[in-house]
């Protein structure tokens, strides 16, 4: 019996250090065919642009064809957990978002992947400002005279969101908890209804990422409150951050990241890190992703993990604040 025992241990170490071995070996020529880029929604979003925009030029830096596959469904979460499932070899890559590696962790107690063991970090490739803006018949000017419009009116101001547990909506709680007050939030499927809604004043508030906005932001069809980025938007210079009002909780942009399976190897990391740095920093690269709103980013996997781990962090004490658990 204990012989027995030796022998099945034996043969799954060796198995293991065989599967080790075979992926070192790969990653010494790699890559030597095309890579599949999964983006956890459908085309046309702006995780969709952010993942073409990049993986055209990322595949000239290896050499290769890196290849768009769209897997959307359940926020993401269908997509990501396909590239939690497969090979970690480098040919199989994929995007990771606040929504896919901070809300879903956060809202879906059966999550079939767990966003911070389940995935290699690559790098953040780019991050994208969020808004908060009113139809122009609300009372207010500016975020001082709305957050006192709100305390005024508890629950009758109402604010449209892409949907339950949705970017939008978890930053509508998080401003309701930093600014205590009190809105009736309206759930929609996507943003394009909840924007038009709130165009019509059938809501009054949008929370939104900037792109979506900005153009009826500038067209005076939307007051534009704050933008949750770094500094303010070139687009938007007179709109002050989140920060600089004292709600430096709700300041966080939403972002695009590259990332692959579990225990891909290091040299692949380190390669494909350095790749797209490379490409992050072409002019053109810049050009396409500040049209779309976007900044490029391009940190450290160790600096991509840390901030992947604080999102779902942040976004558990809001789910569970709001009591936001969905099926």
């Amino acid at each position: 019996m204990q012989r027995r025992h030796m022998l099945r241990l034996l043969a799954s170490a060796t198995a293991t250090l065989a599967a080790g071995v075979s992926l070192t070996a790969a990653a010494q020529g790699y890559p030597t065919h095309p890579i599949t880029l999964v983006v956890p929604f459908p085309a046309g979003g702006t995780t969709d642009i952010v993942a073409r925009i990049v993986a055209d030029k990322l595949g000239q830096q290896l050499g290769q064809a890196v290849v768009v596959d769209n897997r959307g469904g359940a926020g993401g979460s269908i997509g990501t957990a396909y590239l939690a499932k497969a090979t970690p070899d480098g040919y199989t890559l994929g995007i990771a978002t606040a929504s896919t590696h901070g809300i879903n962790p956060a809202v879906y107690p059966r999550l079939s992947y767990d966003a911070t063991k389940d995935f290699t970090t690559i790098t953040n490739l780019a991050s994208v400002p969020n808004v908060m803006s009113i139809n122009p018949a609300v009372k207010a000017t500016d975020m001082k005279s709305f957050i006192a419009l709100a305390h005024s009116q508890p629950s009758k101001i109402a604010f449209g969101s892409a949907g339950n547990g949705s970017v939008s909506h978890m930053m509508g709680e998080l401003f309701m908890m930093s600014s205590k007050t009190q809105l009736l939030h309206v759930p929609y499927k996507g943003v394009g209804p909840a924007l038009n809604d709130a165009l019509a004043n059938q809501v009054q508030v949008l929370f939104d990422n900037l792109p979506s906005s900005l153009p009826f932001i500038e067209g005076g069809k939307l007051r534009a409150l704050a933008v949750a980025s770094p500094k303010r938007v070139a687009a938007l210079p007179n709109v002050p951050t989140f920060a600089e009002l004292g709600l430096p909780e709700v300041n966080d942009a939403s972002w695009f990241g590259l990332i692959a399976p579990a225990n891909l190897p290091a040299d692949l990391q380190s390669k494909l890190n350095a790749a797209a740095l490379k490409v992050l920093a072409m002019p053109e690269v810049k050009a396409k992703l500040e049209k779309l709103g976007a900044t490029p980013v391009g940190n450290t996997p160790a600096q991509f993990a840390t901030q992947i781990k604080n999102e779902v962090a942040k976004n558990k004490r809001i789910a569970a604040s709001a009591k936001i658990s969905l099926d």
